[in-house]
């Protein structure tokens, strides 16, 4: 599967898949990123895209030195079954 990547321009997290685009929407503050929304293409639901999704925006968000504030259920979810991220948690 492709690498998660950051587009600023459209602030947003995105990951390339055979079906469409997933992408996670954020804000930035000075010391956090706040992920809004999450979304996978219909059709791709319950395959684990959603979370690759997440994981490699939180790998982002760590190595670019932020917390993040899960602002999404999906992300709430994530964190809470990954406590590997826990150090995140903005």
């Amino acid at each position: 599967m492709a690498a998660v990547r950051d587009n600023r321009d459209q602030n947003r997290f995105e990951l390339d898949t055979e079906g469409g685009l997933a992408f996670a929407n954020y804000r930035r503050t000075p010391a956090a990123v706040i992920i809004t929304h999450t979304a996978t293409p219909r059709a791709l639901r319950g395959r684990g895209i959603a979370s690759e999704l997440v994981k490699g925006a939180l790998d982002l968000i760590r190595a670019d030195g932020r917390k993040v504030i899960a602002g999404c259920g999906f992300v709430v979810d994530y964190l809470n079954k990954h406590p590997e991220y826990a150090d995140l948690a903005g």
